[in-house]
């Protein structure tokens, strides 16, 4: 008889009368399947993982933490499954996305992670409180639901985001340094990994396993398709902040043209100023006014006069 580890997450049993069980058992003897979940970095789980025969090589492997990408691999009724989470882990990045492996076969459950995932959470509290059987494909269609809810919730955040910016840009208001191009990051990094999670769950609706019924398969569909409308968003996002960006770069070529053309509008009323003040300045006989003492003053009201009839020139012709 195979003993289980005692390091587990969770260590549950898949009731027929409703719910998730405490598995008393220390031995994989259960009529009923049985989850165990677990960190792959403890220890005595990694070690446990090494030795039992309750899987195969290649699962061993992933549940050890080898493979990350998602992936589906099916040997008969047994299924091998690497999916991605939403990370909301304090002070990682959500779009550091956490894997979760899987193995299943008709009598156990096997997953593993190492950092933790809100979705684990939220299957264990749906079967849990359930009133009605639970079966593998229960249990399945719950985490691939609650990793897909998960992701919906982020794709709503970036879109909140956005539209933040988008009103920003509309009063004339330039977003902080980098802000923009992390959200645009964000939106990337995401769709990169959510991308081939669609094709597996959509493979998965279709594959003939013994434990799937039909009412599993059809739920993954769903899952699938709005698995495909959030991608549809992510890719929306993407093109957004594009026009967010193009506006952002115009706003500020705009600004330094602005203040290209007031320099250029200060310079243009002081160069007259400029060339009478040096030619007033030589120090030649006969310059007028040399020998009067009003002259000074006199000169600088005609350049007032000059400024002023040169601002009332430009104003009229709509260039100031």
């Amino acid at each position: 008889m195979e003993q289980l580890p005692q390091q587990c997450i969770y260590r549950l049993q898949l009731s027929s009368k409703g719910g998730l069980q405490p598995l008393e058992s220390q031995t994989a003897t259960s009529t009923e399947p049985v989850w165990l979940h677990l960190d792959y970095e403890q220890p005595e789980a990694a070690d446990w993982l090494r030795s039992t025969d309750l899987v195969s090589e290649a699962a061993r492997e992933a549940l050890l933490g080898q493979s990350s990408r998602p992936k589906l691999v099916r040997q008969g009724d047994n299924l091998l499954l690497t999916l991605r989470g939403i990370n909301h882990n304090r002070g990682d990045s959500p779009e550091e996305m956490v894997a979760l492996r899987i193995y299943i076969t008709p009598s156990l459950i096997i997953s593993s992670r190492h950092r933790p995932l809100l979705s684990e959470k939220d299957v264990y509290e749906q079967l849990a409180n359930s009133n009605e059987p639970v079966t593998l494909g229960d249990w399945l269609v719950e985490m691939c639901d609650a990793l897909t809810d998960r992701v919906g919730e982020f794709a709503e955040s970036l879109h909140d985001r956005i539209l933040g910016l988008e009103e920003c840009i509309m009063d004339r208001d330039i977003p902080g340094h980098g802000l923009l191009g992390h959200i645009r990051k964000q939106l990337i990094l995401v769709r990169r990994y959510l991308s081939p999670q669609l094709d597996l769950v959509a493979r998965l609706a279709s594959e003939k396993i013994g434990w799937l019924n039909d009412d599993d398969r059809r739920r993954l569909l769903d899952i699938a398709d709005r698995l495909r409308r959030w991608l549809d968003d992510l890719d929306a996002g993407v093109a957004r902040t594009a026009v967010l960006a193009d506006e952002v770069n115009n706003m500020m070529t705009e600004a330094t043209n602005q203040r290209a053309y007031q320099m250029s509008i200060m310079a243009l009323l002081f160069l007259p100023a400029s060339f009478l003040t040096g030619l007033f300045g030589i120090n030649l006989g006969g310059m007028p006014g040399a020998d009067n003492p009003a002259a000074f003053w006199i000169f600088c009201l005609g350049l007032l006069a000059l400024g002023g009839g040169l601002g009332f020139w430009l104003h009229r012709n709509r260039w100031w």
